[in-house]
């Protein structure tokens, strides 16, 4: 069983940023979008993911830390319990050989460890309370413009019924987000799903950061003498203007057109103008063949 601190590769000190940081830096390397051909990396990525989600969750990371759990979340067995005819076993007991485990099962049963009156190990004998059933891991893949957008989606569990998901502020891919008891069913109740989200790439918008980027293509007229053109957003088309005498190249902002951030404020669209000049048409030609613009365009490059 696979310790978690050494599957994402983080010391056992380490910060909560410093194992977030590692799982994100795995999740990229061994996305199965990316590895298809290597069944390996699938499993390192599953094992990834189990192992983040254990450390994410300050509870359950000390628990471990403290040997209570395993790597997987469950109960962990204490050595020497449960086992027949072990060294020293007579009358139904079993000896200690003179040594003091008052700190080890302390350790192991948070504190039921320590010798209580009457002798023996007081609370030694009492019962785990009933383990709650596996989690189930889901991947969820949400279009661009979803996921800029916050649109719910729809998710269909492994009993078949289906739940609309409000995705969270700042959502990206390996976003993960979890939902208490529906996961596999135990004594204990059920576990959680743990949805890992994957957002899609888009036919013409990029992401950076909070904000979208597009390039926009624009006639020579509309460059020249400027006016109102229609843009794509994520939220749908915008009328922008463009200043007369755009060059190509030129960047305009539409505010609040991006990604809801984490502190739940949208980032903006951010619009390159890229002039498209048709090729061999004769009226442009012969256009700028009775003017020449006499400026030293790359006097500023040195030649």
């Amino acid at each position: 069983m696979a310790d978690p601190y050494s599957t994402l590769g983080v010391a056992r000190s380490a910060s909560e940023a410093e194992i977030k940081s590692a799982y994100r830096k795995l999740a990229k390397e061994l996305h199965p979008d990316r590895n298809r051909d290597n069944p390996k990396a699938a499993e390192k990525f599953s094992a990834a993911t189990n192992a983040y989600d254990l450390l994410s969750d300050k509870d359950k990371r000390a628990r471990f830390d403290r040997g209570e759990i395993d790597a997987d979340g469950n109960p962990a067995a204490p050595f020497g319990f449960g086992g027949g005819g072990g060294r020293g076993q007579s009358g139904g007991g079993f000896d200690t050989g003179g040594a003091d485990f008052g700190d080890i099962f302390e350790g192991l049963f948070g504190g039921a460890g320590r010798r209580g009156g009457g002798g023996g190990f007081g609370g030694f004998g009492r019962q785990a309370p009933p383990q709650k059933g596996a989690n189930v891991t889901y991947r969820l893949a949400v279009q661009f413009i979803d996921a800029a957008t916050l649109a719910p989606q729809r998710i269909t569990l492994q009993d078949g019924k289906t739940i609309d998901l409000k995705l969270p502020a700042g959502v990206e891919s390996g976003t993960q987000m979890r939902l208490s008891g529906k996961g596999q069913a135990g004594p204990g109740g059920a576990g959680d799903a743990i949805v890992t989200i994957d957002v899609k790439p888009h036919a013409f918008f990029t992401r950076d950061g909070d904000n979208v980027l597009l390039d926009l293509p624009i006639t020579l007229n509309e460059a020249v003498s400027g006016g109102k053109v229609k843009v794509p957003t994520v939220d749908g088309p915008v009328m922008l203007g463009v200043p007369a005498g755009t060059a190509s190249g030129k960047t305009l902002r539409l505010r609040g057109r991006g990604f809801t951030g984490k502190d739940g404020q949208r980032g903006d669209q951010l619009v390159t103008l890229h002039i498209d000049v048709p090729a061999d048409d004769p009226a442009i030609r012969s256009l700028v063949e009775s003017w020449q613009d006499q400026r030293a365009v790359r006097a500023h490059l040195g030649v």
